[in-house]
């Protein structure tokens, strides 16, 4: 007896993975474009804007969302897609700084313990262990408050409470490639702890290095937001997310929404797009992972 092929059922475990890699490539296409358009905006907008269209005009303040004003005015009439569009500017410039800092820190750091063993790694580890017992925006606080409100101080501040996360990815993943038998053949080849560090321990620990450092952008964008709000960030001459949201305090308790809800879904949207892009990108590095949803 033979079975037509055209009638035959596919399986159910083949049809559901089917079905879950063709959610996860939608989901990333939505992702990319997501990301793509913040990426546009925040290089093509303000280029183009006239300074005419920032200045204050007390006679259009708060203004609800119309065509005109697609995200309303703010309590000084200035249009507030511009003045968001600005926010995410600076907001993400900080971001980048503060998640390419932390992450250069941690990978050191990380890799030093991972590779030197011993002492070394059990003193940088209890390191990391003092700074992760404290909550990171109340260091962030502390820091900042050493300084005058501006943009370095609030960099250094995100960068110097994000890197602990890094350091124990990169110390764990050098730690599982010192037992390759690659490792012990390069070893027992004369090459020096250092020489082994720089040429395959590094080269190999950056796709996780720099996928922890995709991943902290929009924390570190969480982070200066709330520091901003609480006054301890950005000088509020500039118009960053937290910024906006703190300035817009007194017009929500008036009953004006829209001067908070825009700023603050152009801190949720970027976030959930890279948090779904960086998703993917695991998928793909770590093939272990990849098989078992695909299962």
């Amino acid at each position: 007896m033979t079975c037509d092929p055209a009638t035959t059922a596919e399986p159910a475990w083949r049809s559901h993975g089917t079905e879950r890699r063709s959610t996860r490539a939608v989901r990333v296409r939505v992702c990319v474009v997501l990301v793509a358009a913040t990426v546009l905006a925040v290089l093509l907008v303000p280029p183009l804007v006239r300074l005419d269209q920032q200045a204050v005009d007390l006679s259009s303040r708060l203004l609800p969302p119309s065509r005109s004003h697609p995200f309303g005015t703010d309590d000084l009439g200035r249009d507030l897609l511009l003045r968001c569009v600005y926010g995410l500017r600076v907001s993400l410039l900080v971001g980048v700084a503060a998640a390419l800092t932390a992450t250069v820190i941690g990978t050191a750091v990380g890799a030093t313990a991972g590779a030197l063993g011993g002492w070394a790694d059990r003193g940088l580890m209890r390191v990391v262990d003092t700074f992760s017992s404290v909550p990171h925006l109340l260091m962030g606080i502390f820091i900042v408050a050493m300084f005058r409100p501006g943009v370095w101080p609030v960099i250094v501040s995100v960068a110097l409470t994000h890197w602990l996360s890094t350091a124990r990815i990169v110390r764990a993943e050098v730690l599982s490639l010192r037992a390759r038998p690659y490792i012990d053949a390069a070893v027992s080849g004369g090459a020096s702890r250092w020489r082994v560090t720089v040429r395959h321990l590094l080269p190999a620990v950056l796709p996780q290095a720099a996928l922890a450092a995709v991943l902290m952008v929009p924390h570190a964008m969480w982070h200066e937001s709330a520091l901003s709000f609480l006054g301890l960030g950005l000088p509020t001459h500039l118009a960053s997310l937290g910024n906006l949201i703190q300035a817009a305090r007194g017009s929500l308790l008036a009953g004006q929404w829209w001067p908070t809800l825009f700023p603050g879904l152009l801190i949720i949207v970027p976030t959930l797009a890279v948090a779904g892009l960086a998703g993917a990108w695991r998928e793909r590095i770590n093939p272990r992972r990849r098989s078992e949803l695909m299962l």
